[in-house]
């Protein structure tokens, strides 16, 4: 378990790169045990059945926290972190379990397994548009049968970047989310909304087949 101490570390390191790479960072903070928990809600237990997991931008572990207490003995983790030193985190704390694997770098770079449950934490909000449609891509062509990818969005900023940017800057942000538009509506079965966390996020859960009516929560 990690303690206090651990954490608060945890958080400035996290401040400290957001400071340095924010337009990869992408957040202000580590997501909150709520967005923990909404992001982790399909990493379903399932005792004598392996599963496997990938978590795609765990930063500092925040979310990696949630899976691995609901790993079982034969289930695996893959971890992929491009921030070098948040990679060197996650190697650390995670060294002694064998269920873990880290695969530091791009997703665009690592040629992805099939898995059961995919929690992704990229700000995809900050990506262009062909990036966004590549990962979301591969992370749905990844999926088992069956297989849920769930990530968030912060609440407000789609229409806070169409009205504050203009240009080749508004033009790339509304490519962007027509992307994340067009992907939600073919594989969206449930958004929930965390309010306590800095800022609110949607949670959206994707399946390859997701049913005709999505509903929130």
């Amino acid at each position: 378990m990690t303690s206090l101490g651990g954490r608060m570390t945890d958080v400035m390191l996290f401040l400290r790169e957001f400071a340095r790479t924010r337009r990869d960072t992408g957040a202000i903070a580590p997501s909150s045990p709520l967005l923990a928990r909404a992001l982790t809600r399909y990493v379903i237990p399932s005792p004598g059945k392996p599963r496997a997991v990938l978590e795609v931008g765990p930063g500092t572990g925040a979310v990696t926290r949630h899976i691995q207490p609901a790993l079982g003995p034969l289930d695996t983790l893959e971890l992929i972190e491009p921030n070098p030193r948040f990679a060197d985190l996650l190697r650390h704390t995670y060294r002694d379990d064998s269920r873990i694997g880290l695969l530091p770098g791009l997703v665009q770079d690592h040629e992805l397994g099939s898995y059961d449950t995919i929690v992704c934490g990229l700000p995809f909000a900050n990506f262009e548009a062909p990036v966004v449609e590549d990962i979301l891509g591969q992370l749905l062509g990844a999926l088992n049968p069956g297989g849920t990818l769930s990530f968030f969005a912060y609440a407000g900023v789609p229409p806070l970047r169409r009205a504050l940017t203009s240009g080749e800057t508004r033009e790339r942000t509304l490519g962007t989310q027509a992307v994340l538009e067009r992907t939600l509506r073919r594989h969206r079965f449930r958004t929930e909304t965390v309010l306590w966390n800095v800022p609110p996020a949607h949670v959206h859960h994707l399946a390859l087949v997701a049913p005709a009516l999505a509903y929130s929560a």
